[in-house]
């Protein structure tokens, strides 16, 4: 059987994912459907509305047959990375296909876009040039990408889906990369119809009958209205009180400084964000960067994957996992035992931390994957 990959958030999920899933079984009517799912933090700094066990049952109930969960540390890092953990465990199950969004839709294009800057010293002189100027990196790679190729790379999911198709290549994968159109704009904070974006639908979280349209009543009964800004206080007392910032992911260049020196004159996240943020630091890489600080994950942490956890599997999942035992190189984890507490103490730590300000149980990270 054909086994297909696919990579989510779902902060919640929604109609366009209900969409994208749709399509996916029309495209491989027979096959397995493979869920790299995203846990309590999301990569752009984002608490999660619902829950990562919650979601894995809202999978489970829309035709996915395995869930597997994206280490926290890999779920919340920059785009390359992030994508680098999720394909390395597709690779690791022996996928056959990955399915994702996009705006471009057009992967022929990404793969040539990929391979144009594969070890090309120009495009890399170009992306330091541009650094250099002050902009971010992945602005300066879009820029760069543009001198070269006269294409643009800036969209969301476009940026995502580029790294994809890299590393891909350059793991020399048999996983073939498949776009489906993105049918809304990741940035629209208006609800427009029933399939709209995550961004209008937690933006309008307050107000169900605008937003009950636009989702599954399964999520609908199950999201919170929670956001960064629930641990102002907490991040306001790590800036203030730790003196090796520095040591943090994504605080570099001395911004710790910048961060020390804003705290005072911001009574919200997203005042801190906009009084921090700048040309070479992005509102979106600020905010993951006070989520490390707040979960205290340091530079050096590890980007390889050491194990794979099963979140949720079905009976179709139960016949991956036993086919995949044979030659896979790490644990496959469906029941949690003592041993793996170490393995994983970040995820264990970034539980914890959401627990804060929501209902979630800690003792939840500890239990045994759902079965449907």
């Amino acid at each position: 059987m054909t086994k297909v990959g696919i990579i989510a958030e779902y902060n919640p999920f929604h109609n366009g994912h209900i969409y994208h899933l749709n399509k996916v079984k029309e495209m491989f009517p027979n096959s397995y459907l493979i869920l790299v799912l995203v846990g309590n933090f999301t990569q752009r700094g984002d608490v999660s509305i619902i829950n990562k066990w919650d979601k894995t049952k809202i999978a489970l109930n829309n035709n996915i047959d395995l869930v597997v969960e994206l280490p926290f540390n890999i779920a919340t890092s920059s785009a390359n990375y992030y994508a680098k953990g999720a394909v390395d465990i597709l690779n690791k199950l022996d996928c056959d296909y990955l399915v994702f969004g996009s705006e471009t839709n057009d992967v022929d294009l990404l793969k040539k876009l990929v391979n144009i800057t594969k070890d090309n010293k120009d495009y890399e002189e170009k992306v330091k040039s541009y650094l250099n100027k002050g902009y971010n990196y992945p602005k300066a790679c879009s820029l760069a990408l543009k001198d070269i190729s006269n294409k643009t790379i800036d969209k969301p999911n476009d940026v995502l889906a580029l790294e994809y198709v890299r590393n891909i290549i350059i793991t020399n994968s048999k996983i073939i990369p498949i776009s489906i159109k993105r049918t809304n704009n990741y940035h629209e904070e208006d609800v427009s119809g029933n399939i709209t974006s995550a961004t209008s639908i937690r933006k309008n979280i307050n107000n169900k009958n605008i937003i009950k349209d636009s989702l599954p009543l399964e999520s609908l009964k199950l999201i919170s209205n929670i956001s960064l800004n629930d641990y102002f206080n907490y991040i306001k007392y790590e800036i203030i009180s730790n003196d090796n910032l520095n040591e943090i992911l994504d605080v570099n260049e001395g911004i710790e400084n910048k961060l020390k020196k804003e705290i005072y004159n911001s009574k919200t996240i997203d005042k801190l964000i906009l009084n921090t943020k700048s040309k070479r630091y992005s509102y979106n890489r600020i905010k993951r960067m006070l989520l490390h600080i707040l979960t205290k994950t340091k530079k050096d942490y590890n980007t390889d994957i050491k194990y794979i956890r099963v979140l949720g599997l079905n009976n179709n999942g139960k016949k991956v996992l036993k086919d995949i035992k044979k030659t896979i190189d790490v644990p496959i984890i469906t029941k949690f035992k003592k041993e793996y507490e170490l393995l994983f103490k970040d995820d264990i730590k970034a539980a914890k931390i959401y627990s804060l300000i929501t209902n979630y149980d800690v003792k939840e990270e500890f239990k045994s994957a759902i079965q449907k």
